[in-house]
């Protein structure tokens, strides 16, 4: 019992309630291109596979990596004197999605639907760019003698994040079941939201990771390389220099501390481990209002219940991971939050039955909690604190880009399928397998790497 209390006054961290309010900035972006979006297209006649399709916006999430290098580096003007440089970037991104917003009210959707991709595009960029100063921050948090915090810091972002995608985006789709309230209307709540999630970021404290020395140390080296190099003139060497620095010594790094068979397995295992999940996320909302259920529904029993099972158990599974391991909470979470889709292929069998809804609403939102918790742990314990954005953003990326590319095509399955639903969960059940064989692979390996934290 002692222990208990002890773990739960681990809770008790300022920068632990600063993850939980960057979490919730970072999760309702989801809504506005995800379920708020999909709901919109549906009630406007669009075909599953057309709102399938538009899900490649969230393409952005799997490439971020590409430009995480410019966030850690480049100071924005007057935003970094006031903010740092890791606000400062979740400032700005949250005035572009807000913007967005705003525009995505002005569209005919039926006549102007490149516009509205186009835009959704913009929120899917600047959201992606948002999460990266965002996770580099949580991880820039904790010290390298502070491991116990990691899934602590996984449990609190993975609330925030449901309480921002849940509790926030069940307000679009009960506005949008009101006769009062068109879908562009919606969105200009939508643009006020994100408004409002602006002033947690002026709260929250810029952690000193003392980056900036340790790249200038990495830049001195490579100069003292190069230093009897004639041949490149001297602001040509200084270019590459910052180059190399910024987006070559991440990767290198992170495949010198791991050596490249290992590296190689993890990143296969990030891209893997949650794709059945994201497969039925993507057509979730469509397969509900299929059924029978009401935006109104969908809202109270998917996101509001959703969202405190979630933010309940991801909590819990932050401390029971600390407690119990990383690698084992992978296992556990893995194939419990995969079994949980067979409940939506019952409910497909059965039909829109309330009750079966909510529990496979509860079962699912437990499940996956613990699972996102597991995997955030995971790959942020993979971070070097001298590249947290840019390493977090890869690993991040990778997990996303499966889900993304196939997820895109969920609609397609589902009309291959003549949609049978419960079929359509079941194969999603079955995607977890590959992942589970490819850690029982690298258990070993991954334990070493939380017991030399």
């Amino acid at each position: 019992m002692s222990a208990f209390f002890s773990r739960l006054q681990q809770y008790n961290d300022r920068r632990l309630f600063s993850v939980f309010l960057l979490g919730i900035s970072s999760g309702f972006p989801w809504v506005i291109i995800g379920s708020a979006l999909s709901a919109w297209l549906k009630d406007e006649g669009f075909s599953r596979s057309e709102i399938g399709y538009l899900g490649a916006v969230f393409l952005a999430y799997s490439i971020n990596f590409f430009w995480a290098p410019l966030i850690d580096r480049i100071k924005l003007p007057i935003l970094y004197h006031w903010f740092g440089q890791r606000r400062s970037w979740i400032l700005f991104c949250q005035t572009l999605i807000a913007s967005s917003c705003l525009a995505m009210a002005f569209i005919d959707i039926q006549s102007q639907i490149l516009y509205l991709a186009l835009a959704a595009l913009v929120v899917s960029f600047a959201s992606a760019s948002q999460d990266i100063a965002i996770d580099a921050l949580r991880i820039d948090f904790f010290k390298q003698n502070e491991a116990e915090k990691i899934p602590l810091a996984a449990g609190m972002a993975t609330s925030g994040w449901w309480t921002g995608y849940a509790a926030l985006g069940s307000i679009p789709l009960i506005l949008s079941d009101s006769a009062v309230w068109s879908w562009s209307q919606v969105y200009f709540v939508i643009a006020l939201i994100m408004i409002l999630l602006t002033l947690p970021v002026i709260w929250v404290n810029e952690p000193n990771a003392q980056r900036s020395e340790k790249l200038k140390a990495l830049e001195l080296k490579y100069q003292d390389k190069w230093k009897h190099n004639t041949q490149l003139p001297l602001k040509v060497r200084q270019m590459l220099i910052w180059f190399l620095v910024t987006s070559v010594e991440p990767i290198k790094e992170f495949f010198d501390r791991n050596g490249i068979k290992l590296a190689l397995s993890i990143l296969c295992f990030v891209l893997i481990f949650k794709l059945g999940e994201a497969i039925l996320g993507r057509m979730s909302i469509v397969f509900y209002k299929e059924i029978g259920f009401s935006n109104t529904d969908i809202a109270l029993y998917s996101k509001m219940i959703t969202w405190w099972v979630t933010v309940l158990f991801s909590l819990v599974g932050g401390w029971i991971t600390a407690k119990h391991g990383i690698v084992k909470g992978l296992f556990i979470a893995g194939i419990a939050m995969s079994s949980s889709n067979l409940l939506f292929a019952w409910l497909a069998h059965v039909g829109p039955q309330t009750d079966l809804f909510i529990f496979a609403v509860i079962v699912d939102g437990f499940t996956a909690a613990w699972g996102t918790v597991a995997f955030v742990s995971f790959i942020s314990l993979l971070c070097s604190h001298t590249f947290s954005a840019t390493q977090y953003a890869l690993l991040a990326s990778l997990g996303t880009m499966g889900r993304t590319l196939i997820g895109s095509f969920s609609g397609v399955l589902v009309d291959y399928l003549d949609g049978n639903w419960s079929l359509f969960f079941m194969l999603t059940t079955l995607m977890i397998i590959p992942a589970l064989l490819l850690l029982w692979k690298i258990k070993t390996s991954i334990k070493g790497l939380e017991e030399t934290q």
